[in-house]
């Protein structure tokens, strides 16, 4: 027992050991643990760089004490590589260790995290735990991305399509790279502006900033810009973007030419600031009747070159070459006689041309690359048809005679009348030319050449005076003319010029003085002198009249005519008296033209004499004569006088030894004896005597004759100067040489001037003969010339001399070699062997002494041919086989060049086609060699039996290769005389008809050969039997024609069914032609006809199926044995069907309508197309369109036209757009629809542009549509999807008020809608987006406008411009309306002074109102007039306040809200889902056009009364007599109106004056039930338009009563701006109120009434059947000063009402103390939020204007107050 206890003892005291050492250990077993859940490990992240020490872990949170005095545990870092981490273990911090290095992420450390192992061991117990510690290291964007390259290069050609990737160059590793990681790692591609090349940037770009790859943007026009420097960037994608690093390359994009350009003939002139040539017109002439070996090639000048334009096409092989053709020609024959070389342009004679029948020839040549480039080039060519000069020119007439007035100017026409009206015509013709062409004669004068010359060109030819003529110096020309042609002269024919003369000469005296005796024995009438005056005009000009002017004081005479002075009648002479006359000659010509001389005779009075000698008038006489003077010409009259008459004897005493002067002896006359010649003697002196016969009785007198040069010597040339001469070609101004030549004439006549005679164009010579070029010479066009050189002196008619040098043109070297034909091209067979000669060119060089050699310029070919250097053959190094050409022709082009060995000038080149020509490699190979067939004995010509095939291994598409086939009828003559085979298919066919035995087999032999060169050929053998008839089976009929099948008929269905009847036959039937398209399958037991596969009436609406029915054993030998009996015909019709719905032309279509668009006006055309027919193409349309206002439709469409039309004024809907579907059904609205969206935006001119055009409005009519393409085109640039509409086209208003009219030019108004918005574009944007455009807009109406038309300008419309100019004259009154003003504010101020003290008054008032209330609080309710709804249980209300308004009383508590005047309203587009469409209105200031005057609409407004879809289900109960619910009426404007009503009722029912229980007992008794108003039409309209100033004297109670709840009203006014409801902010504007088209008036009486008392509504249960109808919107007016509330200032003693929670009454009423409830929410525009202390918003939130008030009661509040406007019974009033 003690053992036992022992034992137990024992083991108790080992289990209290063990607890014990199990509590101490667990008390150390949580070291070295995170004292922190989650993971174990430890995760931190760093930043790169980080400096050092920077802490990586604040504390492991590891359990247990490392430091202090006893350390539970011990910690240290494990696999801490590059220890990169320090370990504080007392604090359990790491830190990072970065001493002398960085911690960087990127290569080369390419450090991303560092994991070291924090161990713990626990002291007490020993374990040891590892704790990881991952630190992430985060990458910074340190490192800048690297391209790989420093730049990149691309090509692109410039056909190259835009939106086509031109480099990806940056793929791969190829781009940039960025050794950062995550986003700072990755790179982005955008293109940098270059300011070195700016139209790189608009020319290409990156669409994918990833990928880097560019693409074109702009086409590219290598004619323009052949490399472009793009600025790629690259950046990486750093979060923050300021510090994205970036870096640069430069990618150059060099364009490579393309074929975008057609050929040009050269020599090409270009158009300025164009690459276009000028038009080009080639010449020619041949002469008539020559033969085309004479002429051929015909020259043309320049010679015929075109070239493409784009000459650097690689490689060169693609470059195209040239065909030349003429295109068109007149006359039409031209190709009978011309012909042009298409490669070569060398044109060709056929055949002679006969000038009588063919004068000229104009063609149309064209030039096009052989490579099909659609755009050709084109130039004329006139050929010119040269007469056979056989014929010599005449002159029309005999001779000529004409007439010149010697006064007539250099360039005068001659006349071929003495009135001077018209010229002298010359006409030369010539047989060789027809008469009414210009025969290119050359007329010369033989005579008189510097007098007169002759015009040179046309059919009729003038003569001009060249120098002024003297009729006094000759007055007759006579010369001939002659005509030449260049090969023959005509006749000379006579050519008389009269000079006519003009009064060009002055009479006169041969002296101006004479000295005169007379005696004093002379009696009067005795001659003193005989003056004699001279004048070499002819006629009256000519004729003299003579005049003392002064001098003869009376004693002397003179007769007019002769002009002997004689002693005056009854004179008496005195001695010693001397006399002065002065004597006048003067012409009778018109006294516009006279002309005089005078001279003077003095007159000495002498005593008589009987004894003096003779005496001459004058002792000396000077006389000029010419050398030319004709022998017995008069020189002078010597005549003396004696006076005493003794006869006179005149001789020559000296001076005259050669006797060249005759002197009559009798008279004194001096006349030429012999005929002068100045250059020996030039002057005499003669002594003439006059004797009478006495000794003493001789005088004498001085002749000086002088001798005056004639131009009678022509210039001569020095022999000595040499005559042949030489100069270098290709300069200009070299010397040639010099002539000289001397006149012997005096003077000018004397002077020598030297001209050329010919080729004035190519040589020049000086005033001292030298001669120089004038031009580069080009001996290889001529090197040889005569040239004249005439040698004219200075005379008025000058002589000339001509002398004749030979000079010759020296060769330099200035030619390249020119080979005989630009283009060479040779056909070369091929497998010829090698050194074939194929081609000898031939290369000429015009210089003297050039050595051409030849050579080939492309290298890649010389592996091919050889060219012989001295003699241009062209051979083969080495066969060419046509196979081994990939192209489908084969051919070599290459350069050969041909050059001078000692010369400098660069080579001529040529083109060298080489075409090798396929030569039958390989015969046809037939597929069988035995081919089998049947036949029925009694087939029909043309029946197929079988078909053979062969193949040819040459290349396909050449002759060698295209297998044809024929019957050898020289082995089986007869098979071959019965059957045949297609030439191109191998289909062996019956030759005639058979008639043959049955069981016979034929055997027919088919060749194939084909085209090529030599023909090779196979042949194969055709076994062919002859069926037994019983063999074949018979078709019951030839043809069949089942009934009509549906297109929509399914696959299966049964078409029809064939039969045909064999014997003993199992008989197959098969479709064998007519079914390509599988459309139909046969049951080729059954031979029912059925659907296979969908059909289709608009694709094929027939099928013609051949069947046939064959034996099931010929069936299965796979041989058909088509016969008459065994195949037919069957007839397929499909049916159409009403499959494809009609499909609009749009899927959207966008129009407008103004504001003053008339009813049932046109808005725009729908069209929809049906691919079905007949009826089911017939459209039938319809609009799906909510009803806009008052149940209208806004539009109607025409049934079956699609025109869309107006239904509905829109006058003040401006900015208002319509949204609705029209459907189209088919089949006249039967069958399919389809539908499609239509916007209406309502426009008027204030969104408008007029544009002007210089076109008809009739022409822009017929091309409205696609002028207006074009304009959308445009407008769409700016706004996608914008539409162009066209208002309207008239003429052209201009002037003052756009008063006029011009029908030559056109006004298209127009505007544009944007469907983003569905309204119209700005006016002013719309300007700028076609203004901007309006060069390339013009551009493209060209082809509509015609030539010339072009838009003028765009303007604003006359009605917006005739408002603007209104709006700025308002302006004026600016100063007057300020001046206004401040009298208003002047006047006002006694107006506030009565305010204050009616407010007074009115708080007494207030408490007789408070008291009267409650009396009437307590009186018993009467029942309601009419019936309620059933009502639904619910508490009952609490008693109204107290204070109800006297108006109150006038109905029932549901209050008619009046749309508020001066509100803003902007509706805005839904929020909710559209389902057919939506209207929606915006009001701005709007503008109605009356009588030419803009004036603002004032908004309507409408009352109406609830409809009855509106059901309103409320509770009614009879309140408690309590005081009833007061509401204010501040906001309505219909109160002055009534409160003036209800006074008048009062004051007649005599109760006016009582106190206010006894008022309202009168007025129960009489008329207890209810009281009702009738307001007049004036009182109604009036009251909706005037301000509550406006009101009458009457409403100054209303006013005062009203003033009492005002500030309560702010508070609950306010806090409704502040928080407006859900509903506000989501409603659609169909709750908006819309304007009224009826006048305020009517509505007045319709909708406004007094109800019949009800109860009071004191809540809304239930709101059923409300139909959501659109508003009208008033009008935007601005607020009036007087409607603001003013009692935002005074302090309300009425408590504030609490806001309801019910979701359908939340929102409170505008004025009065209880709230009202929304039956359905609406939406309140941003104005009247801000306005809502002053305005009302329960009809925009109810949807009309119906709304319901809910009062909440507290009776604690209204105790003490009394309201003077309700009844006995608590009812209370609603309008």
């Amino acid at each position: 027992m003690f053992q036992h206890f022992s034992l137990w003892k024992w083991f108790a005291s080992g289990i209290i050991l063990g607890c014990l050492f199990t509590v101490c250990l667990g008390q150390y077993d949580d070291d070295c643990k995170l004292a922190r859940g989650g993971p174990p490990a430890t995760i931190v992240a760093i930043d790169e760089e980080s400096r050092n020490g920077t802490i990586l872990v604040d504390n492991m949170l590891i359990k247990g004490t490392a430091g202090g005095p006893d350390p539970t545990i011990e910690l240290s870092l494990k696999d801490n590589v590059d220890y990169w981490v320090l370990l504080d273990p007392v604090k359990q911090m790491l830190f990072l260790n970065s001493t002398g290095r960085v911690l960087d992420r990127d290569p080369p450390m390419n450090i991303h995290s560092i994991v070291v192992q924090v161990q713990c061991i626990n002291k007490k117990v020993g374990t040891v735990i590892y704790h990881e510690v991952r630190i992430v290291v985060r990458d910074r964007n340190d490192n800048s991305p690297t391209f790989k390259h420093e730049s990149y290069y691309a090509t692109v050609n410039e056909l190259t399509p835009v939106g086509t990737t031109i480099f990806t160059g940056f793929s791969g590793d190829n781009g940039a790279t960025d050794i950062d990681d995550g986003p700072n790692g990755q790179i982005e591609y955008v293109i940098q502006y270059n300011p070195d090349d700016p139209a790189s940037n608009d020319t290409f770009e990156i669409p994918l900033m990833l990928t880097g790859n560019v693409v074109l943007r702009k086409r590219l026009n290598y004619e323009d810009k052949t490399r472009y420097f793009v600025i790629i960037q690259a950046n990486d994608r750093a979060q923050n973007l300021n510090e994205r690093r970036t870096t640069t390359t430069t990618l150059t994009v060099d364009v490579l030419d393309g074929d975008d350009l057609g050929p040009m003939f050269l020599p090409c002139v270009l158009v300025p600031n164009t690459r276009d040539c000028r038009p080009l017109t080639y010449q020619a002439a041949i002469p008539e009747l020559r033969t085309p070996e004479e002429l051929n090639p015909i020259i043309v000048t320049p010679p015929i070159q075109a070239i493409d334009q784009d000459q650097n096409i690689q490689p060169p092989s693609d470059r195209p070459g040239m065909l030349y053709s003429i295109l068109v020609g007149t006359p039409e024959d031209y190709p009978r006689f011309f012909h042009m070389h298409p490669r070569t342009a060398e044109l060709s004679l056929l055949e002679p041309v006969n000038r009588d029948f063919h004068q000229k020839f104009d063609l149309v040549i064209k030039a096009e690359q052989d490579n099909g480039h659609p755009l050709p080039a084109f130039a004329s060519l006139h050929i010119e048809i040269l007469d056979e000069n056989n014929q010599s020119p005449y002159f029309t007439m005999p001779s000529y005679q004409g007439y010149i007035l010697e006064s007539a100017p250099v360039g005068a026409t001659i006349s071929d009348s003495l009135n001077l009206t018209t010229p002298l015509r010359i006409v030369a013709l010539d047989k060789d030319i027809e008469d009414m062409k210009d025969p290119e004669l050359h007329l010369f004068l033989n005579d008189y050449t510097s007098v007169f010359t002759v015009t040179q060109t046309g059919i009729t030819r003038y003569l001009t005076l060249l120098q002024p003529v003297d009729r006094e110096e000759q007055q007759t020309y006579t010369f001939s003319i002659t005509a030449f042609d260049g090969v023959q002269e005509s006749e000379p024919v006579i050519v008389t010029i009269r000079v006519m003369d003009a009064n060009d000469n002055t009479p006169t005296f041969p002296e101006i003085s004479y000295d005169v005796y007379v005696y004093t024995d002379m009696n009067p009438g005795d001659s003193v002198i005989q003056l004699t005056a001279v004048d070499a005009d002819e006629g009256s000009n000519g004729e003299i009249t003579y005049e003392i002017l002064v001098g003869a004081q009376g004693d002397f005479i003179i007769n007019k005519t002769t002009g002997l002075i004689t002693i005056a009648p009854g004179v008496e002479l005195m001695v010693g008296r001397t006399y002065a006359l002065t004597v006048q000659a003067a012409d009778n010509a018109p006294p516009a033209e006279r002309r005089h001389s005078i001279c003077t005779v003095y007159i000495e009075v002498l005593p008589p004499n009987n004894q003096s000698p003779p005496r001459f008038p004058q002792l000396m006489y000077s006389l000029e004569i010419s050398e030319a003077m004709r022998i017995g010409a008069v020189l002078l009259n010597l005549q003396a006088t004696d006076r005493e008459g003794d006869p006179i004897t005149y001789a020559i005493e000296n001076g005259d030894p050669q006797r060249v002067f005759n002197l009559s002896e009798t008279t004194g006359i001096l006349t030429l004896g012999k005929a002068l010649d100045r250059e020996s003697t030039d002057r005499y002196i003669l002594i003439i005597t006059a004797s009478d016969g006495r000794p003493d009785g001789t005088s004498t007198a001085t002749v000086n004759v002088v001798v005056t040069d004639v131009n009678d010597n022509a210039p001569a040339f020095d022999p000595y100067l040499p005559r042949n001469l030489s100069v270098v070609e290709e300069e200009a101004n070299a010397f040639v040489g010099q002539v000289r030549a001397a006149d012997p004439d005096a003077g000018i006549n004397g002077q020598v001037h030297y001209s050329l005679g010919n080729f004035n164009n190519l040589f020049r010579i000086t005033s001292n003969g030298s001669i120089y070029t004038a031009v580069k010479l080009n001996r290889e066009i001529r090197d040889y010339y005569e040239l004249v050189v005439v040698a004219t002196d200075g005379a008025v008619h000058p002589r000339h001399s001509t002398l004749t040098l030979a000079i010759k043109v020296l060769d330099i070297d200035d030619n390249s070699p020119v080979f005989t034909n630009s283009t060479y091209t040779v056909v070369v067979e091929e497998n010829l062997p090698a050194g074939t000669t194929f081609l000898q060119i031939e290369a000429k060089d015009v210089d003297l002494g050039a050595n051409v050699s030849y050579r080939i310029r492309s290298p890649e070919v010389k592996h091919f041919f050889a060219l012989h250097p001295f003699t241009g053959e062209l051979s083969l190094l080495r066969s060419l086989d046509y196979e081994s050409f990939p192209d489908q022709e084969a051919s070599i082009t290459f350069l050969v060049e041909a050059f001078d060995i000692y010369g400098t000038m660069p080579p001529g080149i040529a083109t060298v086609t080489v075409i090798v020509k396929d030569m039958n490699d390989y015969p046809p190979v037939f597929s069988k060699r035995i081919y089998k067939g049947m036949v029925a004995p009694d087939a029909v010509k043309g029946t197929p039996i079988t078909t053979v095939y062969a193949e040819d291994a040459d290349p396909p598409g050449l002759p060698a290769s295209r297998v044809r086939y024929r019957v050898d009828d020289v082995q089986f003559p007869y098979p071959a005389s019965i059957f045949d085979v297609e030439e191109d298919s191998g289909r062996i066919i019956t030759r005639v008809n058979l008639n043959e035995e049955p069981t016979t087999i034929f055997k027919l032999v088919i060749v194939a050969f084909d085209d090529g060169e030599p023909v090779m050929s196979s042949s194969a053998t055709v076994k062919i039997l002859v069926l037994h008839p019983g063999e074949i089976p018979r078709f019951t009929q030839e043809e069949y024609r089942p009934p009509p099948v549906s297109e929509l008929a399914t696959r299966g269905t049964m078409v029809g069914v064939i039969s045909a009847a064999a014997i003993n036959q199992s008989i197959v039937y098969s479709i064998v032609a007519g079914n390509e398209e599988d459309k139909f399958g046969i049951n080729n037991v059954t031979g029912v006809i059925y659907v296979n596969a969908p059909l289709d009436y608009e694709t094929r609406t027939s099928y013609v199926l051949r069947v046939q029915a064959d034996s099931l054993e010929v069936v299965l030998a796979n041989l058909r044995v088509p016969s008459k009996s065994n195949t037919a015909k069957v007839y397929i019709e499909i049916q159409d069907e009403n499959d494809h719905p009609p499909v609009f032309q749009k899927k959207f279509y966008i129009g407008g309508v103004s504001e003053d668009a008339r009813m049932f006006a046109s808005v725009l055309r729908v069209k929809a197309t049906d691919k079905d027919t007949g009826n089911y193409s017939a459209m039938a349309y319809r609009l799906i369109i909510p009803p806009i206002k008052e149940g209208k439709e806004g539009f109607v469409v025409e049934t079956y036209t699609g025109l869309i039309k107006t239904a509905m004024l829109f006058h003040n809907m401006r900015r208002s757009y319509f949204k609705f579907q029209v459907i189209a059904t088919d089949n006249y609205g039967k069958g399919l629809s389809g539908k499609a969206d239509v916007l209406v935006s309502v426009v008027n001119q204030l969104d408008m542009q007029v544009i002007v055009s210089n076109v008809p409005p009739t022409l822009v009519e017929k091309k409205i549509e696609v002028l207006t393409e074009i304009l959308d085109r445009y407008v769409q640039e700016q706004i996608p999807g914008a539409k162009v509409v066209v208002e309207s086209i008239g003429a052209r208003r201009h002037g003052d008020a756009f008063s006029l009219e011009d029908y030559t030019k056109c006004d298209l108004t127009v505007y544009a809608i944007d469907p983003q918005t569905n309204r119209a574009i700005d006016r002013n944007e719309l300007f700028k987006f076609l203004d901007g455009k309006l060069l390339d807009i013009n551009k493209d109406f060209q082809p509509y406008y015609g030539e010339g038309g072009r838009i003028l300008e765009i303007r604003t419309p006359e009605a917006v411009t005739s408002i603007k100019k209104r709006g700025e004259s308002l302006g004026y009154t600016e100063g007057a309306l300020l001046a206004l003003a401040f009298i208003i504010i002047l006047c006002c101020i006694p107006a506030i002074l009565v305010v204050l003290v009616s407010y007074r008054q009115f708080k007494v008032r207030q408490a007789e109102c408070t008291k009267t209330a409650r009396i009437q609080s307590a009186l018993p309710a009467a029942k309601p007039a009419a019936p309620a709804p059933t009502p639904v249980a619910m508490p009952p209300p609490p008693p109204p306040p107290p204070g109800a308004h006297l108006y109150e009383e006038l109905g029932d508590s549901t209050m008619y809200e009046m749309p508020q005047y001066g509100s803003r309203r902007r509706l805005l587009p839904p929020a909710g889902p559209e389902e057919y469409g939506e209207v929606v209105g915006e009001a701005e200031e709007e503008y109605e056009e009356e009588e030419g005057k803009a004036k603002k609409v004032k908004p309507k407004v409408e009352i109406r009364e609830p409809s009855e879809e509106e059901e309103v289900v409320v509770t009614i109960e009879k309140p408690p007599p309590a005081e009833p619910t007061y509401t204010t009426w501040k906001r309505a404007r219909i109160f002055p109106m009534i409160f003036k009503k209800v006074r008048g009722l009062a004051d007649r029912r005599g109760i006016i004056d009582l106190e206010e229980e006894e008022w309202q007992r009168r007025l129960e008794e009489e008329d207890k039930d209810y009281l009702k108003l009738t307001l007049d039409q004036d009182e109604a309209t009036e009251s909706t338009v005037e301000s509550e100033e406006e009101s009458s004297s009457d409403y100054t109670e209303y006013s005062e009563e009203e003033s009492e709840f005002s500030e309560s009203e702010t508070t609950e006014e306010e806090s409704e701006s502040e928080t407006p409801s859900e509903e506000e902010e989501s409603s659609t504007p169909e709750s908006e109120e819309s304007e009224s088209t009826e006048s305020e008036g009517e509505k007045a009486r319709k909708n406004i009434f007094i109800a019949r008392r009800r109860p009071v509504v004191e809540d809304v249960k239930e709101v059923k059947g409300r139909k959501k109808e659109p508003a009208e919107e008033p009008e935007e007016l601005k607020v009036e000063e007087e409607e603001e509330h003013p009692a935002e200032e005074q302090k309300s003693e009425l408590a504030p009402v609490e806001e309801p929670t019910d979701l359908q009454s939340r929102d409170i009423t505008e004025e009065g103390s209880a709230e009202s409830a929304s039956v359905e929410g609406g939406v309140e525009s941003e104005e009247e939020s801000e306005s809502s202390s002053i305005s009302s918003s329960s009809e925009s939130q109810s949807g009309g204007p119906w709304g319901f008030q809910v009062p909440e009661y507290d009776p604690s509040k209204y105790a003490s107050k009394k309201s003077p406007g309700a009844n006995s019974e608590g009812y209370n009033t609603a309008l």
